[in-house]
């Protein structure tokens, strides 16, 4: 007589949609290939229908299979969230937390938050990820991650969310092509930036900066990290756009470039989030509160 589907089975389920790869989803669940290739037989078993088709040399799941392993992708991060809610009852700071960021918000805030967050909660352990701001809310949807720190303005369906603080800009140009004086957005009418490749949200958020003007991206280049733009500029080769948390905590790092406020330019919003079904959303805010302190240490550019 067939048996009841099991978490067990679900999570062969999802593994072989993810890597479409027996060896490597056996790998992901800690079982060898033969005991997920029965695991995934007896669901297909007890459910009647195929949801997976196989080769020697590819997977791929049938429809069905595809519906099927998104709920069940579902009913797996439901599970965890009814662990993660038992052991918040006794212990909600302790335990393991993956903690995802953005490259140009990450690096630059949480250091400095790292020696208030042991101090407050040192039972707790973080575990870090840098990722592009679409990885990092699919990681999260998944359960992956248990929270994010981003910027607004993106679509993030499902989620809970706090803002912490504003980020606004600061002017990067060439050695002597701006003064120390703030710069207004009619004097960047038609100016072309160089800006973060595709991906990166703050690539977005730079252009609507201005919405009211013509700022476009020069596309002629473009770079994997505000160092190697600020590297960039330092040649000559162009302007761009600093984040003010990226600029407090030195990312110019002693090279040759002009910077200028700009107090016209729009901000993005700095926000943790995390999903709604979260045991753990208590010990989420009183983590926002300390990354809204370290904000405020880092201090407001003076540059």
């Amino acid at each position: 007589m067939n048996t009841a589907v099991t978490l067990r089975q679900l999570g062969f389920l999802v593994a072989v949609a993810d890597t479409l790869n027996f060896s490597r989803a056996a790998e992901a669940c800690f079982v060898t290939q033969p005991s997920l290739s029965a695991g995934l037989k007896e669901l297909e078993d007890r459910l009647g229908v195929v949801l997976a088709e196989r080769t020697k040399r590819s997977v791929l799941l049938t429809p069905i299979g595809a519906v099927i392993a998104e709920r069940a992708r579902a009913l797996l991060l439901a599970a965890q969230e009814i662990e993660a809610l038992a052991a918040a009852e006794g212990a909600p700071d302790s335990g393991d937390l993956r903690l995802g960021a953005i490259p140009t918000i990450g690096p630059y805030l949480i250091p400095r938050a790292l020696p208030e967050i042991r101090r407050v909660f040192p039972k707790l352990r973080l575990l870090l990820r840098e990722e592009m701001t679409e990885q990092l809310l699919d990681g999260l949807q998944r359960g992956r991650l248990d929270l994010i720190l981003f910027a607004l303005p993106f679509e993030a369906d499902g989620l809970e969310t706090i803002e912490l603080f504003e980020d606004g800009y600061h002017l990067a140009a060439p050695p002597g092509s701006f003064g120390p004086e703030p710069v207004r957005g009619a004097q960047l009418d038609g100016a072309r930036l160089m800006l973060l490749e595709r991906g990166h949200c703050l690539q977005r958020h730079a252009l609507s900066a201005f919405p009211d003007r013509n700022i476009e991206q020069d596309e002629s280049f473009s770079a994997t990290s505000l160092p190697t733009l600020i590297s960039m500029v330092s040649e000559g080769l162009g302007i761009t756009l600093l984040p003010d948390l990226a600029l407090d905590a030195g990312v110019i790092g002693g090279q040759d470039v002009a910077i200028a406020p700009l107090p016209d330019a729009c901000p993005r919003r700095v926000v943790l989030a995390w999903r709604t079904t979260s045991a753990r959303a208590a010990l989420f805010r009183r983590l926002g509160d300390i990354f809204r302190r370290t904000r405020a240490l880092v201090g407001p550019s003076q540059v």
